[in-house]
């Protein structure tokens, strides 16, 4: 509401309209009343302007003084702007104040970066070429806080082992996005598809089994896709009645996905599509031609899991498929970093031919992460 110095002028109001301030003078002045406690507060009362920042939501004015104080006062309003994001479902916008400024290793901070971690992998669309950059997001920031977590006194700590599995998750998925944009990395997103059932105790069973059971039936991997899918059904069906204690696990014995997994929160797939998927299932049951186990390689165990069956040895994960490393490898200075050789070189081939700018920025990532590629002679160019 205008006060009286802020009335049209006219005749009737007895005096003239250039007698009086305008109405750009009179929003000026009333803003400058209004913010005037705030701003002479930063000078007297830093904390005290800060809070009251936050209380009015006046976010940006709010980082913007907090940033001019110290990293640590940054990330306080920052974290309370994130929380205040996170309850008005602005998950997005929540992580890309980390992206911007970093995740510092403040156990007080866990349960956020949790928390968007949780979001982005139940949330729809996310299987897609385009989903990258939010997945891209996602693994920058992880990396940045398990970063910072290996200088602090939380190293080494169940919390950090979780965030780095996390970090992990997140490169597969943006990495998935990627390899999907580009027709000769088809292959590549549907083993990274695969190898994320060993982290359903992270990602959503039932989404994660419908992912790589529908990637696995569009390459022709008509075994692994009804096994897959088979278990996605299970799962939902598991989902109606509230309880996984009724699932059978034959098909999974001696392989790494876990069998102990969280019951999904919700059905993330369709109906409509559950329906086409059970329909799809029962007629491959009657294909005599289908054998209903999992691939198996040289070491007679499923080809996507870590573990030897037999021997209990765990091979490393491809950095670009998540399938374990057994004969020829890619080495990074990094320990415990490789990647298939055939795989690493087609990657390569593809980016090369492609100039996909998404798989781009995967192998800048791997380099970040793994302390330099191999020299090979490649270039972006």
């Amino acid at each position: 509401m205008w006060g009286a110095g802020c009335r049209q002028g006219g005749a009737a109001g007895g005096f003239a309209p250039t007698r009086g301030p305008s109405r750009d003078q009179c929003v000026v002045g009333v803003l400058s009343v209004w913010l005037s406690p705030v701003l002479q507060l930063v000078g007297v009362d830093v904390t005290a302007a800060l809070d009251l920042y936050a209380e009015r939501e006046q976010w940006e004015k709010c980082l913007e003084t907090a940033a001019k104080q110290n990293y640590k006062v940054l990330h306080k309003y920052a974290a309370l702007y994130a929380t205040h994001l996170i309850r008005e479902g602005s998950f997005a916008q929540a992580l890309s104040l980390y992206v911007q400024h970093g995740a510092p290793a403040n156990p007080q901070n866990f349960n956020i970066y949790k928390r968007l971690f949780v979001e982005l992998v139940n949330a729809p669309g996310m299987s897609s070429a385009e989903a990258y950059p939010g997945w891209a997001s996602l693994r920058d920031v992880l990396f940045t806080l398990c970063e910072n977590l290996v200088k602090s006194s939380e190293a080494n700590t169940p919390a950090h082992e979780e965030f780095e599995t996390m970090l992990l998750i997140a490169h597969y998925y943006a990495t998935r996005s990627a390899a999907l944009g580009v027709k000769q990395l088809e292959v590549v997103a549907t083993k990274l598809s695969i190898s994320l059932l060993r982290h359903t105790d992270l990602v959503p069973a039932d989404k994660a089994f419908y992912e790589a059971g529908t990637a696995a039936r569009a390459v022709g991997w008509d075994n692994m896709a009804f096994i897959f899918l088979n278990r996605f059904l299970d799962l939902t069906d598991a989902m109606e009645e509230g309880t996984l204690d009724a699932l059978d696990h034959v098909d999974f014995q001696d392989t790494d996905i876990p069998f102990e997994v969280p019951l999904p929160a919700h059905q993330h797939v369709a109906e409509a599509t559950r329906e086409e998927i059970r329909d799809w299932v029962l007629t491959m049951s009657m294909d005599q031609r289908l054998e209903q186990v999992l691939p198996r390689d040289e070491r007679d165990t499923y080809e996507a899991s870590l573990v030897a069956a037999g021997t209990g040895v765990r091979s490393l994960p491809c950095l670009l498929t998540g399938y374990p490393v057994l004969r020829s490898k890619v080495e990074f200075k990094r320990p415990g970093r490789e990647a298939n050789k055939d795989t690493w070189n087609k990657f390569l081939m593809a980016v090369k031919t492609s100039h996909s700018p998404t798989c781009q920025d995967v192998l800048q990532f791997i380099g970040q992460w793994c302390g330099g590629l191999p020299s090979s002679g490649f270039s972006f160019q």
